[in-house]
Order: structure tokens, then sequence, then C-alpha cells
């Protein structure tokens, strides 16, 4: 199952960039010797005029990096620390330029700052979050048979027709009676209805949660059809293989989208509550039609928070953030199928 490839490569990524920083320090401070004590112990690994560039600088660099092995630390921190030695050149010009006084440098600085401090402050929040129970666990994923026992990989095709509310009725009657996608979409250029196909395969968790209770109703050369803003998208279900993922394979993905989904509902929490406590004022043209109901506050604190979102956004795999829609959703499908 990808999710849990994907939740064992980032653990063992996190085990190599530990292991490369680990690396990196004994490098560098090896480079030290032949010196006094205080400078074998220094963290200093160049000077660049007045400035010093720390190990713990290159370290931090070296730990935002994936795909490095351990043996290769010793390159890639030389490496880093010619960025870092080029760099500082640049900034320490800049500023004999005064460009760290530029009004638009000083915004940006601000932005990077207000950024960096609320995904801390998010972070911060979701540490004391209770980790999901093993029942809880076990909950989910019997409450999701489509993603786990019953999972599928599905061969699906899209058509995103252009068409007219007086030709829906005679397009849905020819999907119907249309023996495959082929014949129907001969049925399209015949009657000069325009239409963008795309096709791709893929797993259930890949697919939107909205939408995946639908599909997996579905038989292999099924289809469903739903009215889109410009007129009709058709999805086809060319076919399907069962690949289902027991329990045990499926814990670590499901612990750690209910982990970060209670993180994220614990910080919309917070955000509402400092909202309700806070005094805010809305001026000038933001004052119209500004939220003025105690009802609008979480759908304006999910927007005031959304840099901080991507901090707590659940993984990939078991996909409950909205409950299944009885129906298919063109828009959902197409994003959850990388779709356009």
């Amino acid at each position: 199952m990808n999710v849990v490839k994907n939740q064992q490569e980032f653990l063992s990524t996190s085990l190599r960039v530990a292991a490369i920083a680990a690396a990196a320090v004994t490098v560098l401070l090896a480079g030290c010797g032949g010196g006094s004590k205080s400078e074998k112990a220094s963290q200093t690994a160049a000077k660049v005029n007045k400035e010093e560039i720390t190990v713990h600088q290159i370290n931090f660099v070296l730990q935002r990096q994936q795909g490095l092995k351990p043996e290769q630390a010793e390159a890639a921190s030389k490496q880093v620390l010619e960025r870092l030695i080029e760099q500082e050149l640049a900034v320490q010009k800049g500023q004999e330029l005064k460009i760290d006084r530029d009004p638009k440098v000083v915004q940006q600085i601000e932005a990077a700052k207000r950024e960096i401090i609320a995904r801390a402050y998010v972070e911060r929040i979701g540490e004391s979050v209770a980790k999901p129970t093993a029942e809880e666990v076990s909950k989910y994923y019997n409450e999701k048979p489509a993603l786990f026992k019953d999972r599928r990989i599905f061969s699906l095709q899209e058509l995103a027709i252009e068409a007219k509310p007086e030709q829906f009725a005679a397009i849905r009657d020819k999907l119907q009676s249309s023996k495959n996608m082929a014949e129907f979409a001969e049925f399209l250029k015949a009657n000069e209805i325009r239409f963008q196909g795309n096709q791709a395969v893929r797993a259930a968790e890949q697919l939107p949660l909205a939408g995946l209770d639908a599909i997996a109703r579905m038989k292999d050369g099924d289809s469903a059809v739903t009215q889109t803003p410009n007129g009709l998208t058709v999805l086809f279900l060319v076919g399907s293989r069962s690949q289902p993922v027991d329990e045990a394979r499926a814990r670590p993905a499901i612990e750690a989208f209910l982990g970060n989904q209670r993180k994220a509902e614990q910080v919309q929490k917070d955000i509402k509550a400092l909202r309700a406590a806070a005094k805010i004022e809305y001026v000038g043209k933001f004052a119209e039609g500004a939220p003025g109901a105690a009802a609008s506050a979480p759908a304006a604190a999910a927007t005031t928070t959304a840099p901080a979102v991507p901090a707590v956004t659940a993984p990939e795999a078991p996909a409950a953030v909205a409950p299944a829609a009885s129906g298919l959703d063109a828009s959902a499908i197409s994003k959850g199928m990388g779709l356009k």
C-alpha cells in the first residue's frame, strides 16, 4: 500500500538525515585538528570577513535534503558550506547597499517571520495531543472497508464534456446504451460535442473520500455522470483488481492520519477561542460584509491560519476529512485522480 510505504520511507529518510548530520559534525570538527582544545570544540566551519558560518547552519541545510547517504556526508557538507559562504557574501553586500532596508525586503522578512512563528505555534499545540488508541485505529479500519478490507486498484477513464442543458438527456441516454467508451466518444464527435479525455490507474487511497464509496460500488464497465458548470463529466470504470490491506499493515498510516486530524481539530479549536477573546475590527472596505456572527468564526479562523495548515495536514492515505457523499463530485474526482 502506497501510504504504508510512504510512512516507511519517511522513517528511513529521518534516520538517514540524523546519521548524515552526525557524520557531518564529526567530519567538520575533525577538520579543526592540530589546534588548541578550544579550537577543536569550536562549532565554526568558516569565517567570511567578520561573520562566522557554523556547523549548526550546515546541519540545518542537510536535514532538509533527502536521499543523502551517511557516506556522502563529507562531500555534502563541503558543498553546503560553499553555498553558505556565497550566501553570506551576498548578504554582506546587500547590507552594504542597504537592500535589507528596502520596504519590499522588510515586508518579506516580516512575512517569513510570521509564518515561522505561526507554524511553531501549531507544532507546539500538536505536541499536547494524545495519540490514537488501538481501539480507535481498529474502529477506523473497520469503518472504511473501501480503503482497507475491500481495497481495489481502479483503472479509470474520464470525459469532460462541454454541453448545454438541453443536450444532457441525449448524452445520458447514449451513455446508457453504449457498449464501451469508444462508442460513446464517437457519438460525441458525430454530434460535434466537444470533450476532453483522461485516464489513470489509482488505488483507493488516491481517490478523494467524497467519491470513493460511490466508485467502490461501481462494477467493471460501469459509468457515472455528474453535472458541471460547463456541461457533464463522465467517469468510466474500465477495470479494477482487488488488493486488500490488513489492519497490521494499515495501522501506521491510520495512526498518522488520526493523529494529524486530531491536531488540526485542536488548532481550529484554539484559533476559534483566540478569535473569541480578541478584539478584531475590520476597517474601510473590509468592514463591508465582514463576519459579524459567531457562527462564521470557524470558517474565518481557517482562512486566518491558512499558512500554518501544512504543519497539521492529514496524510494522503486514510482521507477522512469530509463525510462520504452519496454521489460523485466531478471536481473532487479530478483532483483526487490528478486529472485536469
